[in-house]
C-alpha cells in the first residue's frame, strides 16, 4: 500500500481534497514515488479512484504518467463497474492499461488472495479513503508505504480509523526530502 498522509493522520479532506499533496511534494520525493511505482507489477484501486483518474492519466505528462499508464490495474467494487470509461482507448495506446483493467466485483479479501497467488512483481495499493480502509481491514497487506506530509488537516479522511486490533509493523526504511515528507516503509 502507498498512501499519502498528513502528520494528524488523514489522508484527505473532510470533501476528499488532496491538493495539500503537492504543496510539499519535491524532486526527491515525487522520485522516490515514481520508483515505488515502478516496482508494481500491478495497480489496484477502488472503483471510485479508478473513475477518477483513468481519464487523466492517459495524456498525462510527466515521471508519473509512464508508470501508470504501463502497468496493468485491477479495480474494486461492491457497486458495480459500467464497463469502459475510456471509450477511445483505442485512439489512445497509453490508454491500454485502463482499458483492460481487471474488475473484482466479490469479496475484497477474496480477490486480494487471488491476485497474491499470481505470480509476479508486487501489487501496490493506491487509492480513496474508503478503498484503503477496507483494504487494511483485511489484514492482507505485507508492505506499508506511509508517505507523511508536514501539516494538520484537523480533520478530513482516515484510513486506520476501524483497526479492531493492534498490528505490530517493522520500520525497514524511512527517507526525508528537502520538503519535509517523509517517507516510512514498514513491513508485516
Amino acid at each position: 500500500m502507498k498512501m499519502s498522509i498528513s502528520v494528524d493522520g488523514f489522508v484527505g479532506g473532510p470533501n476528499a481534497e488532496s491538493d495539500w499533496i503537492f504543496k510539499s511534494s519535491d524532486e526527491a520525493s515525487r522520485a522516490w514515488s515514481v520508483e515505488r511505482i515502478r516496482e508494481a507489477g500491478l495497480i489496484i484501486m477502488g472503483r471510485k479512484t479508478f473513475e477518477v483518474i483513468a481519464s487523466y492519466w492517459p495524456t498525462a505528462t510527466g515521471p508519473f504518467a509512464a508508470p501508470m499508464n504501463e502497468i496493468p490495474k485491477a479495480v474494486f467494487t461492491q457497486n458495480g463497474f459500467k464497463g469502459s470509461i475510456l471509450p477511445d482507448a483505442e485512439l489512445l495506446p497509453a490508454a491500454a492499461s485502463w482499458a483492460d483493467a481487471r474488475v473484482f466485483d466479490g469479496d475484497l479479501a477474496d480477490g486480494i488472495k487471488k491476485l497474491k497467488s499470481e505470480p509476479g512483481k508486487p501489487i501496490c495499493a493506491i487509492g480513496g479513503a474508503g478503498f484503503m480502509r477496507s483494504l487494511v481491514a483485511t489484514g492482507l497487506i505485507d508492505e506499508y508505504h506511509l508517505v507523511t506530509h508536514p501539516l494538520f488537516l484537523g480533520e478530513g479522511q482516515a484510513i486506520f480509523n476501524g483497526v479492531t486490533q493492534p498490528l505490530d509493523l517493522k520500520l525497514v526504511d524511512a527517507k526525508v526530502f528537502p520538503g519535509g515528507i517523509i517517507a516510512h516503509t514498514y513491513r508485516i
